[in-house]
């Protein structure tokens, strides 16, 4: 068996295993009632050179004690230290094993350390080693500049959030993390095994955000992006209908759900999402552009627990400039290779 066909039957036994605890979703905090749901997770200013450096890790698959797993940590350290990020997206299944608690804990620890804001948007192997998703989520909550705030009341997941940059004039920029959870299986006349799809309740969150955003800017969408591990659909559309790879590599069929959350829909409706980023697909880190908007992946930040046929280790960086809609992205290697530097306007 292929290890990725391996990797994709494993969570949905594990998900058939605990659909009680886990397919449920979190259990909602109080967090002040009907306001809360349009809580700002942190709102940043942008640098005295007028810009914001995100990096992105996605897929780290850690095991704590695993030696295996040196290499993730030692990416993790080499992509900080290289590129002095304002902030850090986990964009999921940051741990692969047991102990899961300490290894999350040790391999986001790096970030702490170096008194980098974080934010995580959790992946399908996160609650699968014996803590539940709200348990990782807390735990991680606890880690130092950590910016993810409560689950939200009626919003389906935990890792729902919106970080915020802010210039002169207000809110010019909007990062939404959702939280595409893990598998499902719905009953039928045909049972369907799948990865979870982004929920009506999620949509509505991002809609009164989204809806909200614009009226305080007279009217015009901000600009954002969203960040969440599990791919869309469409993507797997466009790679097959005349979608263009603008650059990297497409190494494996992207492994979406099976069901169209119509996410992608309320994206366009609104007008502000530029560009949505992924991570989930191990041997691909390529920027797609199909329909009016980018699909991006990125690069692989893991280790030796799990399958990656790209090559060496890296993350992916976003840099936003105060006021301008055009954005930078570019992948780096470890070891200081860059690569894909590119200017997406949309």
């Amino acid at each position: 068996m292929k290890r990725r066909s391996f990797l994709k039957n494993a969570a949905f036994l594990t998900a058939a295993a605990s659909a009680a605890p886990v397919l449920a979703g979190c259990r909602r905090e109080e967090t002040g009632g009907e306001d809360s749901r349009l809580s700002v997770a942190r709102n940043f200013r942008y640098g005295p050179d007028g810009t914001f450096t995100v990096l992105q890790l996605t897929d780290t698959h850690y095991i704590a004690g695993d030696p295996r797993s040196a290499r993730a940590l030692d990416n993790v350290c080499e992509m900080l230290d290289a590129e002095h990020p304002d902030l850090v997206i986990h964009t999921g299944d940051i741990v692969f094993g047991h102990p899961d608690i300490p290894s999350a804990q040790e391999i986001l620890r790096p970030i702490a350390d170096r008194g980098i804001p974080f934010a995580v948007a959790l992946g399908n192997h996160d609650s699968q080693f014996g803590a539940t998703r709200e348990e990782m989520y807390r735990i991680i909550r606890e880690i130092p500049g950590c910016v993810n705030l409560p689950p939200k009341e009626g919003v389906y997941g935990c890792s729902n959030d919106v970080i915020t940059l802010s210039g002169p004039g207000g809110v010019d920029r909007a990062l939404y993390l959702f939280d595409s959870m893990d598998a499902v299986i719905l009953k039928g006349e045909e049972e369907i095994h799948c990865y979870d799809y982004i929920r009506f309740s999620q949509l509505e969150w991002y809609r009164d955000h989204s809806a909200k955003f614009t009226a305080e800017n007279g009217g015009t969408p901000v600009p954002s992006l969203a960040f969440f591990h599990i791919p869309l659909c469409e993507v797997t559309e466009g790679l097959s209908n005349g979608g263009n790879i603008l650059a990297g590599e497409n190494g494996e069929p992207p492994c979406p759900s099976r069901l169209n959350s119509g996410l992608l829909a309320q994206m366009r409706e609104l007008g502000d999402i530029q560009a949505i980023v992924n991570g989930h697909d191990h041997d691909c880190d390529y920027v797609l552009d199909y329909g009016q908007m980018y699909y991006i992946y990125g690069r692989f930040s893991g280790c030796d627990t799990t399958y990656n046929h790209l090559g060496p280790s890296g993350a992916r960086v976003f840099q936003f400039t105060q006021g301008a809609r055009p954005f930078r992205t570019w992948v780096r290697l470890q070891g200081g290779e860059i690569r894909q530097d590119l200017v997406l306007d949309r």
